[in-house]
């Protein structure tokens, strides 16, 4: 929870760097907290409006710690588009975000594992 917390701290921050644990453990929480809010829409009646209200507001979080995530392995962040091509592009992004990040500073800033 401590890592989703520091994301929604950074929620529009798109410089800099996040280590994998930063970018996976939010991945994992947003999950989490998404079904959750689901099914309670389901027990009440919404269908999947709240899911779909919490989602809409943790899009920016989630595109900034994608792009934060990219910039660790010394990529663009416009590398985040490649999620518009089906099937590929999704594969090639997963392949982005479970690489090490680079070692030492990069272009975009510092080595947030050395911090």
């Amino acid at each position: 929870m401590e890592w989703y917390l520091v994301v929604m701290k950074k929620y529009a921050v798109f410089t800099g760097r996040a280590r994998r644990k930063e970018y996976w453990m939010f991945v994992l929480c947003n999950l989490g907290i998404a079904l959750v809010l689901g099914l309670l829409g389901q027990l009440i009646g919404l269908k999947e409006q709240i899911a779909n209200l919490y989602s809409l507001v943790v899009l920016l979080p989630s595109l900034a710690v994608g792009v934060r995530r990219l910039h660790d392995t010394d990529r663009s962040g416009w590398w985040l588009l490649i999620n518009l091509i089906p099937v590929a592009g999704t594969l090639v992004f997963l392949y982005f975000m479970i690489c090490e990040g680079q070692a030492g500073p990069n272009r975009f800033g510092e080595d947030p594992k050395a911090a």
